[in-house]
C-alpha cells in the first residue's frame, strides 16, 4: 500500500475528504519525524514505537576493489512493533471492525 492508497482507505473508513486526510497524515508524519530527529521516542500503544538509534563506526569493504573503508557512525530511524500489531500479523489475534468515532452503532434487537 502506498501513500495515495492509504489516504483513500482512511477517507473511505472515516467519510472525510481525501484532502483533509492527506493534510492530517502529513502533519502526523511531520510530528513523528521531528520528534525522532530530536532523539525522542514516539509510542503508539498497541501499534509500536518509533525511535532513533545510533550505529557505531565500523570498517567495511569496497565491493569492487575489496579495499577496506571506514564507515562513519550514524543515527538511523527504527520501529519496534507493539504486542497488538505483532499478534494480528502473526494470526494469533484478529483485527476488529473499525467504525468512525461519533458514528451511531446499530443496536441489536432483543426479539425472540
Amino acid at each position: 500500500m502506498n501513500r495515495a492508497e492509504l489516504i483513500t482507505e482512511v477517507a473511505d473508513l472515516t467519510g472525510q475528504p481525501k484532502t483533509q486526510v492527506s493534510t492530517t497524515l502529513s502533519a502526523m508524519l511531520h510530528s513523528i519525524t521531528g520528534a525522532i530527529a530530536k532523539g525522542e521516542k514516539v509510542t503508539l500503544v498497541g501499534f509500536g514505537t518509533f525511535e532513533r538509534r545510533t550505529r557505531q563506526a565500523r570498517t567495511g569493504r569496497n565491493p569492487r576493489t575489496l579495499a577496506p573503508l571506514r564507515i562513519p557512525a550514524s543515527k538511523v530511524p527504527a520501529f519496534r512493533a507493539g504486542m497488538e500489531l505483532k499478534s494480528i500479523v502473526n494470526g494469533k489475534a484478529r483485527q476488529g471492525n473499525w467504525s468512525a468515532p461519533g458514528a451511531k452503532a446499530k443496536k441489536k434487537s432483543k426479539r425472540r
